[in-house]
């Protein structure tokens, strides 16, 4: 069951009109919020990053926090699964194809797909990831739905079985093509600093926090390539594969090629501070 423009309905009902914005011009920004025994994972930071995306591209928020809050109860409460991922969408709306904003509603989409754990192969032995120029637009702090430089970088990546993208600009490190990158070298670990040039992720955000409150060395500040080629760890992170190892770069070993303390500890962290915050507050 997804939601569509007030009404909820089955998926294959859904229809929204050729001349939708986020159809003609990739107009709209979306959202993915994990859910875990029924309960959105840390929305309100979730919520405070829709507003911005929204706020970057001018486009009022059509609802407040409280109303969002209750739509989502209502799609996973419509949904199977005690664990979810909702993808929440928001275009401009429905006008004469014309490059000026028009005045009519949005269009508001929300679905809800069933959330499955990393592949418990890929955390024993880690992942291959490879890299790229970062050739995208300079907003990526948007979380706009027009995504198809990430699409294509992405892609490079399934075309040689590896898992994600790892992406370069003028020398340093921004993100992966759907994740954020985290290096582990020299006993420090190793944050790229939140710019335009990246999304802020809320995974990203929640290891930096369990970083600090585990007295776990840690810097945010520019990576080099150099750094990321000679790392000891290297770990992605996202809202539905949490955090992973990629024990293969471009075809070169890192690290010792197996997933290292970093990553266990992080890992380990992580998990009981989602059943810990699960269990206390569906707020976070």
């Amino acid at each position: 069951m997804i939601y569509l423009n007030g009404k909820f309905m089955p998926i294959e009902e859904a229809c929204i009109p050729v001349l939708d914005r986020g159809f003609i011009f990739g107009d709209g920004v979306y959202e993915v919020i994990p859910v875990y025994s029924r309960k959105p994972f840390r929305l309100a930071e979730h919520l405070d990053r829709l507003q911005h995306s929204l706020d970057g591209i001018r486009l009022k928020n059509p609802f407040g926090n409280d109303e969002w809050s209750h739509l989502l109860e209502q799609i996973i409460t419509k949904n199977d699964g005690e664990d979810q991922y909702i993808y929440l969408h928001i275009t401009r709306g429905v006008a004469k194809r014309d490059h000026a904003f028009p005045q009519v509603p949005p269009t508001i989409f929300i679905m809800s797909n069933p959330l499955l754990p990393p592949p418990a192969e890929l955390l024993r032995s880690g992942a291959s990831a490879i890299t790229a120029i970062d050739n995208r637009w300079i907003r990526c702090d948007v979380k706009a739905i027009s995504l198809l430089p990430n699409v294509l970088l992405r892609q490079m990546a399934v075309d040689v079985q590896a898992i994600e993208t790892i992406l370069i600009r003028d020398g340093f490190l921004t993100e992966g093509a759907a994740s954020n990158i985290f290096v582990f070298k020299n006993k420090m670990l190793l944050a790229p600093p939140k710019s335009h040039l990246m999304l802020p992720g809320i995974t990203y955000d929640v290891i930096l926090e369990l970083a600090t409150a585990n007295q776990i060395a840690h810097e945010v500040r520019e990576i080099s390539e150099a750094e990321i080629r000679t790392a000891n760890e290297i770990l992605l992170t996202s809202s539905t594969k949490e955090i992973m190892p990629i024990t293969k770069l471009d075809g070169e070993t890192v690290g010792t090629g197996k997933p290292g303390d970093m990553f266990t500890q992080l890992h380990t962290l992580y998990q009981q501070y989602k059943a810990t915050h699960m269990r206390g507050n569906a707020s976070h």
